[in-house]
């Protein structure tokens, strides 16, 4: 993935407030990026434009060698089924769906979709498979809307403040399953978030202020997500 010159604002004349002043980034398969910053510094914003939910005013998000900006409306809604799988801070879940059944609506979207089954036993889900969302718990709703995104096999994995509204423990088991489906599956992870010792588990930390890359940096060790500490 590249991402060049991105530049994105909101708002007209004197109200005009510019988010992202021109991000440049590379991003190679497989790699786990962390997008760290304060709230208004445009992280959520360059995750939703990666995503194709918003568009940017200028430059450029290159996948694969094709630009999204040359997409039409059509190839760029294939592009977000076949090649995006989205995990946010609200689940999102089909609240009269068991858990089997949302995650299975995530493999209809995909031409070659992971085994349910195995992703079921690998989030640790197998056991509470026939139950509804309301009958779970915060980790284990987002544990499924996890399984939903992955079950896609998809090329980037997209998570925008995954654990936000979780507990420190629950936090650090869900970071630990996406650090999982990172390694088993090999899907490029970008991860917003304003924590801190989350970085330590990336491969590559992106820090932005003012909506522009103030630093990018690699960590020569990951830290196991079950060791991080805050």
């Amino acid at each position: 993935m590249e991402i060049r010159q991105i530049r994105k604002s909101f708002g007209t004349g004197e109200n005009r407030v510019e988010v992202l002043r021109g991000i440049d980034l590379s991003l190679d398969k497989g790699t786990f990026c962390v997008l760290l910053g304060p709230s208004g510094s445009g992280k959520s914003t360059l995750l939703n434009i990666v995503g194709g939910i918003d568009g940017a005013d200028s430059g450029d998000i290159v996948i694969s060698g094709e630009k999204m900006s040359s997409m039409s409306e059509k190839k760029l809604t294939l592009y977000r089924r076949h090649h995006l799988g989205y995990i946010f801070q609200m689940y999102n879940l089909i609240p009269n769906l068991t858990v089997r059944e949302n995650i299975e609506v995530g493999a209809y979207l995909s031409k070659n979709p992971l085994s349910v089954d195995d992703l079921l036993h690998t989030l640790g889900l197998w056991e509470h498979r026939g139950k509804v969302p309301g009958q779970l718990s915060g980790g284990q709703q987002q544990r499924t809307a996890i399984g939903r995104a992955v079950v896609k096999n998809p090329d980037i994995l997209l998570c925008d403040e995954p654990t936000g509204a979780l507990d420190y423990k629950t936090s650090k088991d869900i970071l630990s399953l996406i650090e999982k489906v990172n390694r088993l599956y090999g899907n490029t992870v970008i991860m917003v978030t304003h924590n801190d010792a989350i970085r330590n588990m990336a491969d590559v930390v992106v820090k932005l202020r003012d909506g522009s890359i103030s630093k990018i940096y690699r960590n020569a060790v990951r830290t196991r997500a079950e060791d991080l500490e805050w």
